[in-house]
């Protein structure tokens, strides 16, 4: 069967005015990979403004991927504006399906959408391509007799080594292989997933999948070596949303991985870190962690329910200099209830750190689709979510770059957000260079 996976290009989002290119689309270089295993000819097909009008009708089945609620009317442009067989298996899923995925199911007129993980879900649905029969396919909605049906949700792989390596090879080589994305270096480095889901429950963070699956050590080598020998690679970042959890599982990571001596990153929060992994991580080639540590506010880091403190924050970042591996942290200004005194204590513990602190992004709060900021609209005074009565249709408006917008509270209390955010970034610009 020949499948089309549609997914929409984004940019970096620390250097999004740069037009500088994100990670490659992991989603479907998964689900690229397993069905190429099982005998599928697969194209994957890039979505960017002006490059809507796609010629797909030599597909037999065809899969939007909603990276992200920013991209939906991107990609709904896509569907509108695609030549698709008629009699074409149309299939949704990604991060905005999983959160709405009968509004998906709905928007794009699509026979099934997948909710969560789909590398077992989109095998079973190219098996049911033809007569459309989706009753026992787990994880997915479909329409039957005018009534969306919902079927039981796909219970998460036990073990994500048995997945193929992403079918990287689908993409131009310059979308996999960047030689300045490396913690600030020239190195030619690549991007690489070795974990899926988060815990943690951050009010501003859309992770659909709460429960953490770790690749192991042998595995992530396996992929590493393959980088080298086919791409040439001298370092890589991991992706993941949250990598540092259990601290096993990384160190095994890391002790398969240390003599092939690649420099590499990896994202943290502040609170799962220890001098000893530190410690290994670093004789394993990690040369930069970038923590989320967002406020230097006690109280907003409460608000967001990030759960940690300045203390914390301070302890993070000396054991990782103390390691020899250089800390980036990203800040969000303007969660609800920032005002100048929260901005001060930002900068103050900003200040504070800057000797040990390689690199700060800084970003404005968006209340992203998913979230609990979002979802609880009301209580954090949030404004222009597709559930009030005021939606204007436009999901771009939740990108998080250089967002603007006045997304809660009064006009005073938004007055008060934008002097303290000018104060801010002149402060980290001044320190650390332009932000993206």
């Amino acid at each position: 069967m020949k499948v089309a996976l549609l997914y929409p290009e984004v940019y970096d989002m620390a250097r999004f005015l740069q037009e500088r290119k994100e990670f490659p689309p992991f989603g479907v270089l998964y689900l690229a990979a397993v069905a190429e295993e099982a005998g599928h000819q697969v194209e994957i097909r890039r979505v960017a403004p002006g490059h809507t009008a796609l010629d797909l009708s030599s597909f037999d089945a065809v899969g939007f991927s909603l990276a992200s609620s920013a991209t939906y009317g991107l990609m709904l442009q896509a569907r509108r504006d695609a030549l698709i067989d008629p009699d074409a298996l149309v299939m949704v899923g990604g991060v905005h399906a999983n959160f709405y995925p009968a509004e998906s199911l709905t928007d794009f007129s699509a026979d099934v959408v997948a909710d969560g993980e789909s590398e077992d879900t989109i095998l079973e649905l190219l098996d049911h391509a033809y007569d459309r029969d989706y009753t026992g396919v787990t994880g997915v909605l479909f329409e039957r007799d005018g009534q969306i049906v919902r079927n039981a949700s796909r219970p998460l792989m036990r073990d994500i080594d048995t997945l193929p390596l992403p079918a990287r090879h689908l993409l131009p080589r310059d979308d996999i292989v960047l030689p300045d994305r490396l913690a600030g270096t020239d190195t030619r480095m690549a991007h690489v997933m070795f974990s899926r889901g988060c815990p943690f429950p951050c009010s501003f963070c859309a992770v659909a999948q709460r429960r953490m699956q770790y690749r192991g050590g042998i595995s992530a080598r396996t992929e590493l070596t393959h980088l080298i020998d086919a791409y040439g690679i001298g370092g890589f970042a991991i992706v993941d949303d949250n990598f540092i959890v259990n601290k096993g599982k990384v160190a095994d990571i890391c002790k398969n991985i240390a003599d092939l001596n690649l420099r590499w990153s990896a994202l943290s929060r502040v609170d799962t870190v220890d001098q000893a992994l530190l410690d290994t991580m670093a004789a394993s080639g990690c040369i930069e962690i970038k923590y989320g540590m967002e406020s230097g506010s006690e109280r907003l880091l409460k608000a967001m329910r990030k759960n940690t403190t300045q203390a914390k924050i301070r302890a993070a970042v000396e054991m990782t200099a103390k390691a020899g591996i250089q800390a980036k942290v990203f800040i969000i200004h303007g969660f609800p209830g920032e005002n100048t005194e929260t901005t001060y204590e930002t900068i103050a513990l900003l200040q504070e750190l800057r000797p040990m602190l390689g690199r700060v992004a800084l970003f404005r709060f968006v209340p992203l689709p998913g979230t609990e900021v979002y979802d609880q609209a009301l209580l954090h005074r949030i404004r222009g979510t597709h559930r009030q009565p005021d939606w204007d249709g436009d999901w771009a408006k939740f990108h998080i770059h250089h967002n603007e917008r006045h997304w809660w509270g009064n006009a005073d209390d938004w007055a008060e957000t934008e002097r303290s955010y000018a104060e801010l970034r002149a402060f980290v610009e001044g320190e650390w260079g332009p932000q993206g």
